[in-house]
């Protein structure tokens, strides 16, 4: 689904990314990790278009997307939640996910119809598979740190995607919170067929959740295969896991 060929993306004489591989088969959970610094957030951005390469390819379901603005990438099936949760904070949890969805469905532009009347049974769904729809009229600015990322999530999955990006999902919450987020993305993973790239530095929530695992260092790929491989790995140890 998405294929990521010696990427590279430099700031002046920074090197930001590096020489980035990276193949997502359609329906896999895949792990990117690597020490802070390693490009990883970069590498996103390029993938989701915040970004332009410098050089390499970027292969969405066969179509460079390289060049691509974000809104085009969006409606191209890829959404993408961010480090800091990215949320509207005073309208209520339903308005928030309701946005995305009359985005998807084009329906954003119809001035003189209720927007309250518009996408209701769909907003709702969403809101229900990912548990916050008793929080539905919740101001999501009041929402706990953990269900404000959640809701982000609901967000994303308005836009109907193939391929959902998360970068660092369980960032500030709690071991209860990171073990019920990552549950709803497993889950989420099956029952809708979702493919999700993700950003982690739990490594414990990495090997306990990826089905491949992507490693980078100074802004290039070490390795990319399955986790007991890539724990193995001695270069990885090195670099990232701190040796044996």
């Amino acid at each position: 689904m998405l294929y990521v060929r010696e990427l590279k993306k430099f700031f002046g004489d920074f090197k930001a990314v590096n020489g980035a591989n990276l193949k997502v088969e359609k329906g896999q959970l895949v792990a990117v990790i690597g020490p802070n610094g390693a490009g990883k957030t970069t590498l996103f951005n390029l993938i989701c278009g915040q970004l332009q390469p410098d050089r390499g390819e970027i292969l969405f379901n066969g179509e460079d997307i390289g060049r691509l603005p974000p809104y085009e990438i969006c409606r191209k099936g890829i959404a993408r939640s961010f480090q800091i949760a990215n949320i509207f904070p005073r309208l209520s949890v339903f308005r928030n996910v309701q946005v995305s969805v009359l985005s998807q469905q084009k329906l954003s532009n119809r001035l003189f119809q209720p927007a309250a009347r518009l996408a209701v049974e769909s907003t709702n769904r969403i809101l229900e598979s990912v548990g916050l729809l008793d929080k539905k009229l919740d101001v999501a600015g009041s929402l706990s740190h953990g269900d404000k990322r959640i809701l982000e999530i609901a967000i994303a999955l308005g836009n109907e995607p193939d391929l959902l990006i998360l970068d660092e999902p369980t960032a500030g919450m709690s071991p209860e919170e990171t073990s019920t987020t990552m549950k709803l993305i497993q889950r989420l993973a099956q029952e809708q067929g979702l493919t999700i790239l993700f950003c982690e530095h739990d490594m414990e929530v990495v090997f306990g959740t990826a089905q491949s695992i992507m490693v980078m260092q100074q802004g290039q790929t070490i390795i990319q295969d399955l986790p007991e491989e890539v724990r193995q790995n001695r270069e990885v140890q090195q670099a990232y896991l701190g040796g044996e």
